[in-house]
């Protein structure tokens, strides 16, 4: 019988846990059904371990942990979706991202970006002057003074709204912001779904850098789900359309499923309150069970510091543990199963060889 390995990995302090929702009929509920990036390939550990170094750098680039990776944001989702954007409607394929907080997609004046990306999809460039409801966004407009602290300085007035992401390797996006209708599914019965749609402002990006406009992995852009006013929830939210609360309903076959958004039927969900005050969406860890044996974790251990509680990331693939619960993990793992083998994989991955053993 051939050697097989069960691993875990100490790397950095990112969770990522499956949820499980029931949506209620109406509502406003939205859904936005997601494709897996690794469905139907082999995901070995490296491949995994190199999509989340590059996903760490982006994502946890005000957290200070030693980080490896290039940064780019269009090697680092797990999760795409379609959606449509504009009157009449075009579809764009974006990244649905929990640890992003601007929507964009590539624009008409982006000259280098590609015409296909991700597995040879056709991508569109948005253009505001095509669309009957595209609309410019203004230096003194709300949302603008709100998010220029983050952005290009030197906004005034009517001037157009621009917008800079720069990414850990030096790689960017660049443009302005519109505001135009982007089209999405509504639940309107058991496994039902309508056609629904607000307003959004996100960013047209009009320049790219040379080797981020020449990814093959490139999509039309990202979707950000990420805490601040300026993400897609946040201002479907603040319109009415839903209500400021989502989940991912993940697919066990293909990886895919549903970011389900508004309404979730209480109390057929377990919940667990976010930690105030972060970046990310962080929840607290309390405990870790093997077998039966539970071991409570010291408070301490997520409330020392700036950065607190363990993130919940949509793009990450593995699950990572600091040092201090990872140690007692694996000494716990191996006080239950005493004839367990620990080998070391990639030279980076703590695995424990359970060869000859029946699962």
């Amino acid at each position: 019988m051939d050697s097989r390995f069960f691993c875990l990995c100490f790397l950095l302090l990112v969770l990522n846990f499956d949820h499980t929702v029931v949506l209620a009929n109406g509502g406003g509920a939205g859904v936005i059904k997601v494709s897996y990036k690794f469905a139907g390939s082999e995901r070995t550990l490296s491949a995994l371990r190199a999509h989340d170094d590059v996903r760490h750098l982006n994502i946890l680039a005000g957290v200070d942990l030693p980080l490896g990776g290039t940064g780019r944001p269009d090697a680092v989702g797990l999760y795409y979706a379609k959606i449509g954007i504009g009157t009449p409607s075009k579809d764009y394929y974006v990244q649905v991202d929990t640890g992003s907080d601007i929507t964009w997609v590539n624009c008409i004046q982006c000259h280098e970006c590609p015409k296909r990306g991700y597995h040879g999809i056709e991508l569109t460039l948005y253009d505001p002057k095509d669309s009957l409801t595209g609309k410019l966004i203004t230096c003194d407009q709300e949302f603008c003074k709100e998010i220029i602290r983050t952005s290009l300085s030197g906004c005034t007035g009517n001037s157009s709204c621009l917008y800079l992401e720069v990414y850990g390797d030096g790689s960017y996006s660049m443009g302005y912001f519109v505001e135009d209708i982007v089209q999405y599914d509504q639940v309107s019965g058991d496994l039902q779904t309508k056609s629904a749609n607000g307003s959004v402002i996100f960013g047209c990006g009009a320049g790219q850098s040379e080797d981020l406009g020449s990814s093959d992995d490139a999509l039309d852009g990202v979707l950000g789900f990420g805490k601040t006013n300026s993400s897609m929830l946040s201002q479907l939210a603040s319109s009415g359309r839903v209500r400021k609360m989502f989940a991912h309903c993940l697919d066990g076959v293909n990886g895919g499923g549903i970011f389900a958004i508004g309404h979730v039927v209480q109390p057929q969900v377990n919940t667990t309150p976010l930690v105030p005050n972060q970046p990310h969406y962080n929840v607290n860890m309390t405990a870790v069970q093997v077998g039966l044996d539970v071991r409570n974790l010291t408070t301490y251990i997520y409330t020392v510091g700036d950065n607190k509680g363990a993130i919940i990331d949509s793009g990450t693939t593995l699950a990572y543990l600091p040092e201090v619960i990872y140690l007692p993990l694996v000494k716990k793992i191996l006080s239950w199963q005493s004839d367990l083998e620990l080998r070391t994989l990639h030279d980076i991955y703590t695995c424990f060889d359970y060869s000859g053993r029946k699962t």
